[in-house]
């Protein structure tokens, strides 16, 4: 018990530590344009002395992890054509019943530690979507565990973006003609009703 508050003293330490960081680094706030605008004529006359330049560490977090976003691999709201998933058009269901056969690889959630790497996992997804359309079930007992002809009904705002944007525009009774990438590895989807 006795280490669990010293581990629980320990972290909240950090915690306060990190904030009060973040406030001091925290940039002042710049003057309005209506202050600015303020001054007395004869400093308007003057040339503008440049602007000083901000201390260490004071740059915004955005700022900061700019360099972090740019190099990371892009999330789950991109099409299987490497497109972003635009928004679902207003024709499209607010509910559908669906099956989907998953593949998982490393990395993946739930994935086990056995797991196929992301290339083969991507391969053996796009493999099995011929034997998908002509027979669902036959292609579910290839997929990996969770794999399901009928999962059941799901409502929007449950998938990942581009997920549910392949899902929620397919017609009914078809399967998608690529695989989506999700968190839990790919997934080839039908919409069943």
């Amino acid at each position: 018990m006795q280490r669990v508050t010293t581990i629980t003293v320990g972290l909240t330490f950090l915690l306060v530590v990190a904030l009060l960081g973040i406030l001091v680094r925290s940039p002042s706030p710049k003057p309005s344009k209506a202050a600015l605008s303020a001054r007395p004529e004869a400093s308007a006359a003057k040339t503008p002395e440049p602007a000083p330049a901000e201390p260490a560490g004071s740059a915004e977090l955005s700022d900061l992890l700019a360099p972090v976003i740019a190099s990371a691999e892009p999330g789950f709201d991109v099409l299987p054509d490497g497109s972003k998933a635009p928004p679902l058009p207003d024709t499209a269901p607010q509910s559908v019943r669906f099956g989907a056969i998953l593949f998982t690889y490393q990395g993946a959630q739930f994935a086990p530690a056995n797991a196929r790497t992301k290339d083969q996992a991507r391969q053996r997804a796009i493999a099995a979507i011929e034997e998908a359309k002509k027979d669902f079930a036959a292609a579910v007992a290839r997929g990996d565990q969770g794999s399901k002809a009928d999962q059941g009904r799901v409502p929007r705002g449950i998938w990942e973006p581009a997920a549910e944007y392949v899902l929620f525009t397919l017609p009914k009774g078809e399967v998608a003609s690529q695989p989506v990438d999700t968190p839990r590895g790919f997934v080839i989807f039908r919409r069943n009703e």
